[in-house]
């Protein structure tokens, strides 16, 4: 760093209300460790804001000293977007405040709180929104590429349920995004990635929910695997919108409901949300239990919040993670027997593929009616390759990859854009689909020199 940066920062650090982190400060290493562990990025600056007003001074000191740019939310994203080499960090992770309004059944949330976050503080009323399923998720990453979740059937993507977005653009300013301020910003953020600018805070609409829900897994053998899932895709045709299954395929982690002996071994675990009353949930998910012999089962009446949690302890973070992902119209057979096929031979006993079912909800948007265009799908597969060992880096992604092509012929051709990794360029516009050209003007008006490129980037028109 030259002379004249470190003059300049330590001007920066004059202004700045929160914390500016540099390489060789005992909070260095700590602070650019991300989700992912296989990304090691080693940013000149990190500034830890704890305002808008830091956020803007962080937009400007990157402009101004010519640096390469991340905004870090949760740190969550899968491509390690948060981070950069020899650039700035505006991380935003100190800023989590979530206030909610029972009335009108909002909620405002900064730009670095996480799901445990928003959760908690909306919980305490009852309500709740289409969040992801894991809760050190940061809110603003995976909103701005769609968002999905357990209540996501019912309730539609994550930015069908966003009201308004403070945003610092790449000019410095700060300004509001709603359906009549800056109306083609907030038709862009709803989707289009980090793109546009760094939303600061959110406001969601909230539907009650909980804060008690039926929910858990029903366990099945992989033997069964083929018989299970074409009556799966049978159920989730007819399950009314409250009712949510998804699919993980995987080898069975040390659960306490299922036999010491099954643990270890391949299975295909249905995981069950209902919203609504729990006896008529009851009811509903009967059928499940008869797709087959089940291996166990752990159902019954929790809280929202604590089923929102029930993955953390297979999505800790510093693991090294690869990811592929389809989206599906249909399941098809012969996509079963492909997927049979590679949950047989996963290479690490972390992998996993699983089917979100989407749709109900989520496909009333028209296409176009914001950034996020995937309304045909009712399935988003994503290939989690998951381990901790370096030297299993080849292996583990070679299977991803793999499986990733083998499934391809049964997709529906887009993409969920959050879960792209770093080296799939190539599917930015599958993942953006038909609304990128459209993206790739409104880029040009809110960040022409493209000052927001560190994600799935969409270049200025």
């Amino acid at each position: 760093m030259t002379n004249v940066q470190a003059k300049n920062i330590d001007e920066l650090k004059t202004r700045f209300k929160g914390n500016i982190v540099l390489p060789g400060d005992a909070a260095y290493e700590s602070t650019r460790k991300i989700w992912n562990a296989m990304i090691d990025k080693r940013p000149a600056v990190i500034a830890r804001c704890a305002s808008t007003s830091d956020v803007v001074l962080g937009v400007n000191f990157a402009k101004d000293n010519d640096l390469i740019l991340a905004v870090r939310g949760g740190g969550h994203n899968i491509a390690g977007s948060a981070l950069c080499d020899d650039g700035i960090v505006v991380d935003l992770s100190q800023m989590k405040s979530v206030d909610v309004e029972p009335g009108t059944r909002r909620a405002t949330v900064d730009g670095g709180a996480t799901l445990a976050d928003f959760d908690a503080a909306t919980q305490a009323h009852g309500l709740a929104t289409p969040l992801g399923i894991n809760s050190t998720t940061g809110v603003a990453g995976l909103t701005l590429g769609g968002g999905f979740g357990w209540l996501s059937r019912k309730f539609g993507m994550t930015v069908d349920n966003l009201e308004s977005a403070e945003v610092v653009t790449a000019a410095g300013e700060t300004v509001h995004a709603s359906a009549t301020e800056h109306p083609d910003l907030f038709w862009a953020l709803r989707g289009g990635g980090g793109n546009f600018g760094i939303v600061t805070r959110f406001e969601f609409q909230l539907h009650p929910v909980g804060p008690d829900v039926l929910s858990g897994l029903i366990v099945y053998p992989l033997s069964q695997a083929k018989s299970v899932l074409q009556q799966y895709r049978d159920f989730v045709a007819q399950a009314p919108d409250e009712l949510s299954v998804w699919t993980v395929l995987r080898k069975a982690p040390p659960l306490p409901f299922l036999p010491a002996e099954v643990h270890g071994q391949e299975i295909v675990a249905l995981a069950l949300l209902y919203v609504g009353d729990p006896a008529q949930g009851e009811q509903l998910i009967k059928p499940l239990r008869t797709f087959g012999t089940p291996l166990g089962e752990h159902v019954g009446v929790q809280p929202y919040v604590a089923w929102q949690q029930a993955f953390d302890p297979l999505l800790t973070p510093g693991t090294r993670n690869y990811w592929k992902s389809h989206n599906f119209s249909v399941l098809a057979d012969g996509l079963f027997d492909v997927v049979i096929e590679y949950v047989k031979k996963l290479p690490s006993p972390q992998c996993e593929i699983f089917f979100g079912a989407i749709g109900r909800a989520t496909e009333r948007q028209a296409p176009d009616a914001m950034a996020y265009a995937h309304r045909d799908a009712k399935f988003v597969m994503n290939v989690h390759g998951r381990w901790d060992d370096p030297a299993d880096d080849k292996s583990c992604i070679a299977w991803a990859r793999d499986y990733f092509n083998a499934s391809a012929p049964y997709a529906s051709g887009g993409v969920y854009v959050n879960f792209l990794t770093s080296d799939e360029g190539d599917r930015i516009r599958s993942a953006y689909g038909s609304n990128y050209d459209r993206l790739a003007q409104i880029k040009r008006k809110y960040d022409p020199d493209n000052l927001f490129r560190t994600n799935q980037n969409i270049a200025p028109a």
